[in-house]
C-alpha cells in the first residue's frame, strides 16, 4: 500500500459499500448521439470502475423537461432508448466490481432555444431571467416549478430500477438548481424566493420527491458551488452561519452525502472563525451539518478545469495534502476529474505508488472518449 492508504478504505453508507473513497467526478461528455449513450460510454466508465474506482458519478444525464439541454449528444436520462442504454452502462460497471450513480442534471437558462434535443422547447429557468438581469421569460407557473421537481424524481426512480448504487442531484455550477439559489437569476416572490434558505427550496423538495421515488436505503448525493459558470466570483453564502441555514434544508429533505465543488480543493471556504481556519467547502459542509461530504478540485493536477476549457494542459500535483486532511477526516470522500479522464488506470497507479507514471493532463483527452 501507497502513502495513499486514507484513499483505499472502505466506505459504507447505507446500501452503498465502496471498496475505496476515490470517486470519479462527473464530467460532461458528448459522446451519446441523441441522447443514447452507446457501447463506447459503457466502456469508458467500465474501464475506471476495473482500476480501483471506488465511485463512479456519470456525466450529466438529462431529465425529461424538453428544454434540460443545448446538445443533442449529451445523454437523456429518459425514453426507452436512453434507459436501455444506460443498463448497459451499469451492467459493464458492476461486471467489474464497480459502484455508480447517474448525475441527474438540467441546464436550466444556461441552454438557449433552438437548441438541444427539442429546439423548439422553451428553457426552464426561476424568473425568467438572465444573469445580467435581461427578462427572456415570463416566471414558470407553481405548476411548472412542480413538474421540474417531478422530472428529477422521475430520473431517480429510473436508476433505482435500473440498479444503479446511488444518483447524484447537480446543483451546482450555473445550471438549474443553482439558478434557484442564485438571488442575480432567482426573483421569484413565493415560496421558491426570498433569502438563501427560501430559494433552497426548490432543491429541498426535489431531494423529498426522490427520497419518495427510491425509498429510505438508496443514498441520495446533492453537489452544489459557490462560484457559478457565468460568474466565477459569485458566492451564495458569505459566512459558515448562512452556510449552515442554506444546507440545513437539505439535511432536512433527507439528503445524504454533500458533494461541495470547488476550482481548487485546497482553497479555505471562509476566513478564520472561532479558531477553524483553512476548512475547504466540504470541510465546512461536513462541520456544519455532520453529513459525509465529497471534496473536489483539481485532484492531481496543478490548475483547475478553466484552462482545459480553453484547451490548456496542466501539470501534475502531488496529492500528498488531500491525503493528509482526508486522513484527518475533514471530508470523507474525494473526486478525481480531468486525471481520470486522461487516465483510467490513475487510481491504480496511485494504490500501487507508481505515481512516476502519472502524466501532466493534456486537453486533447477532453475529444476522446478513452
Amino acid at each position: 500500500m501507497s502513502s495513499a492508504a486514507a484513499l483505499f478504505e472502505p466506505f459504507k453508507l447505507k446500501s452503498l459499500e465502496l471498496d475505496n473513497r476515490i470517486v470519479m467526478a462527473p464530467m460532461t461528455r458528448g459522446f451519446s448521439p441523441d441522447g443514447v449513450p452507446t457501447d463506447d460510454v459503457a466502456a469508458y466508465y467500465a474501464r475506471r470502475a476495473a482500476a480501483d474506482v471506488g465511485l463512479i458519478l456519470s456525466e450529466g444525464t438529462l431529465v425529461r423537461r424538453k428544454g434540460a439541454s443545448d446538445n443533442p449528444n449529451y445523454p437523456l436520462f429518459h425514453t426507452d432508448a436512453a434507459l436501455s442504454g444506460w443498463q448497459k452502462v451499469i451492467e459493464a460497471v458492476h461486471a467489474e466490481g464497480g459502484k455508480m450513480g447517474p448525475q441527474i442534471w438540467h441546464q436550466g437558462l444556461l441552454r438557449k432555444t433552438g437548441t438541444g434535443h427539442f429546439p423548439d422547447a422553451p428553457s426552464d429557468s426561476p424568473s425568467g431571467i438572465t444573469h445580467k438581469g435581461k427578462q427572456l421569460f415570463d416566471a414558470p407557473s407553481d405548476e411548472e416549478v412542480a413538474d421540474m421537481v417531478a422530472a428529477y424524481a422521475d430520473a431517480a426512480k429510473s436508476a433505482k430500477d435500473l440498479g444503479f448504487d446511488t444518483l447524484e442531484i447537480h446543483g451546482a455550477h450555473g445550471y438549474l438548481i443553482d439558478q434557484f439559489f442564485w438571488d442575480v437569476m432567482n426573483r421569484r416572490e413565493d415560496k421558491y424566493g426570498g433569502g438563501l434558505p427560501e430559494r433552497a427550496r426548490f432543491a429541498g423538495e426535489i431531494i423529498s420527491e426522490i427520497r419518495k421515488a427510491v425509498g429510505p436505503d438508496m443514498p441520495i448525493i446533492l453537489r452544489f458551488s459557490q462560484w457559478k459558470q457565468q460568474d466565477y466570483a459569485a458566492r451564495l453564502a458569505e459566512t459558515p452561519q448562512e452556510f449552515e441555514a442554506f444546507l440545513k434544508v437539505f439535511v432536512d429533505a433527507g439528503v445524504d452525502i454533500l458533494h461541495a465543488s470547488q476550482r481548487r480543493f485546497w482553497e479555505a471556504e471562509f476566513p478564520e472563525v472561532d479558531g477553524e481556519k483553512g476548512l475547504n467547502t466540504a470541510g465546512w459542509a461536513k462541520k456544519l451539518t455532520g453529513l459525509p461530504t465529497i471534496t473536489v478540485g483539481s485532484v492531481g493536477l496543478s490548475s483547475e478545469f478553466t484552462g482545459a476549457m480553453r484547451g490548456e494542459g496542466s501539470k501534475t500535483r502531488p496529492i500528498t495534502d488531500v491525503v493528509e486532511r482526508l486522513e484527518k477526516g475533514e471530508f470523507d470522500l474525494v473526486a478525481v476529474g480531468r486525471a481520470l479522464l486522461q487516465d483510467p488506470e490513475w487510481a491504480t497507479k496511485v494504490k500501487e505508488g507508481r505515481t512516476e507514471e502519472l502524466a501532466d493532463y493534456d486537453a486533447k483527452a477532453m475529444a476522446t472518449l478513452y
